[in-house]
């Protein structure tokens, strides 16, 4: 089975959120082929989890003043800062067998594509064998303060955090992998307010692709030794490809969801029913 492939392009929040569950819902209604994508975020946004409360966990006011968007997303998981990274996103029917019918499978093999991506780039990176404990984390709303068994380390770093969506029929997985982390930028758009300490822990418990490697690096670069790390890992031909027109119109109706408040607040918008 050959596996589509749309490279990287930046949309803003509510425009990427749209195209992934486009995306997923297409893939799951027609079991089609499954699909990699790759993406960055125009202008900076704050994505948060499904069941987080964006009132307690996310200083609206601070990425209203600095434009940056809040997006609520499909996936579960904690807060991310984009900015300077490369996002990817990996849509596939349960009929494709190469996956684990659980979350925990699947992200095993996502990650070891994406780690074979880091090191032909010349980064050593390696999968965590064990999560660590939500209260150990200063930042519980932060994704990248806790490391999840089977989610990407440098030297005992998180560089990159990913996030699940499942159905009976199929999943969506979306991740980013850092080129930058300031974590003083980072925390500005979380609460509580942190400490210097906590800021400091934050700064050593994460890893960015800048900092592993001594040369310059673009997103072109990253994203071909990651599309070439998929197709070593999986066995599986990959094509660059482009979204349908089906998937085209349904991006444009969502898109209107994600950027709605009773959407990005409250969850008032629910997905369709998804049907096998």
């Amino acid at each position: 089975m050959v596996w589509r492939f749309l490279d990287f392009q930046r949309h803003n929040a509510f425009e990427n959120m749209a195209i992934d569950e486009a995306v997923f819902r297409e893939t799951i209604k027609n079991k089609k082929s499954p699909t990699i994508r790759f993406y960055g975020w125009r202008p900076a946004a704050v994505s948060i989890g499904y069941f987080q409360d964006i009132e307690k966990e996310i200083n609206v006011e601070k990425c209203r003043a600095d434009g940056v968007d809040v997006v609520r997303r499909l996936s579960g998981g904690k807060a991310v800062f984009h900015c300077r990274e490369v996002t990817y996103s990996v849509v596939a029917c349960n009929k494709e067998k190469l996956f684990p019918q659980d979350i925990h499978g699947t992200y095993k093999i996502i990650s070891n594509c994406i780690a074979r991506g880091l090191i032909t780039l010349g980064i050593e990176a390696s999968l965590a064998e064990t999560g660590r404990k939500l209260h150990d984390a200063d930042f519980k709303a932060c994704c990248f303060s806790v490391p999840s068994g089977n989610e990407l380390l440098v030297s005992g770093r998180k560089i990159c955090g990913s996030a699940q969506m499942r159905t009976g029929s199929g999943f969506l997985q979306h991740g980013s992998i850092l080129m930058d982390f300031d974590p003083v930028k980072t925390a500005s758009f979380l609460l509580p307010a942190r400490t210097a300490e906590q800021l400091r822990k934050l700064k050593d418990s994460v890893a960015a692709i800048n900092e592993e490697i001594t040369r310059p690096v673009d997103e072109k670069e990253i994203c071909a030794n990651l599309k070439k790390g998929f197709a070593s890992v999986l066995g599986k031909e990959i094509i660059e490809g482009a979204l349908t027109s089906a998937e085209e119109i349904l991006v444009g109706k969502l898109t209107q969801k994600y950027a709605d408040l009773r959407w990005n607040s409250e969850r008032k918008k629910e997905l369709v029913q998804l049907h096998d």
